[in-house]
């Protein structure tokens, strides 16, 4: 499977996250071509402010390896992740990023900061933006012009 396969995966969890009236954002965590963690943005479900999709792929990830610990993985997620999900995936050691749309609001990968080019940190993931972004943009603005 290509990048595409796995943004597509992730754009059909944004979907169903915008369905529950979750903003449109899923996520997937791949090893050696597989797809090992899901999750779909569900703070409002859950009552949760950490339940971000990137949040909820790794910890299903997590929990699929037995570790918190995830080398050698890919993150493919809609939205350029915040601060919170930026930390979250240097501790899980992901060896790399892939992102749809750039959040010019939030971004941790470039937009607002760039905590993976922090030279002080002890890990770096490789980032790759916009795959997919224009579907991925899309789902997120038409989400909000109908709540407004």
């Amino acid at each position: 499977m290509t990048d595409d396969d796995f943004m597509t995966a992730a754009l059909a969890l944004a979907e169903n996250a915008a369905l529950t009236g979750e903003v449109p954002v899923g996520a997937v965590v791949v090893l050696d071509g597989q797809i090992i963690g899901r999750g779909q943005n569900a703070p409002i479900r859950q009552h949760d402010p950490s339940a971000h999709a990137e949040i909820l792929a790794l910890r299903e990830a997590a929990q699929s390896l037995g570790n918190y610990r995830l080398p050698g993985c890919t993150l493919f997620v809609t939205l350029e992740p915040c601060c919170m999900c930026a930390g979250a995936i240097q501790h899980a050691r992901l060896a790399r990023v892939v992102y749809g749309a750039r959040d010019p609001k939030t971004g941790a990968c470039g937009s607002v900061v760039n905590l993976f080019a922090e030279t002080r940190l002890n890990h770096h993931t490789v980032l790759e933006g916009g795959v997919l972004a224009t579907p991925s943009s899309l789902l997120l603005r038409q989400f909000f012009q109908a709540r407004r």
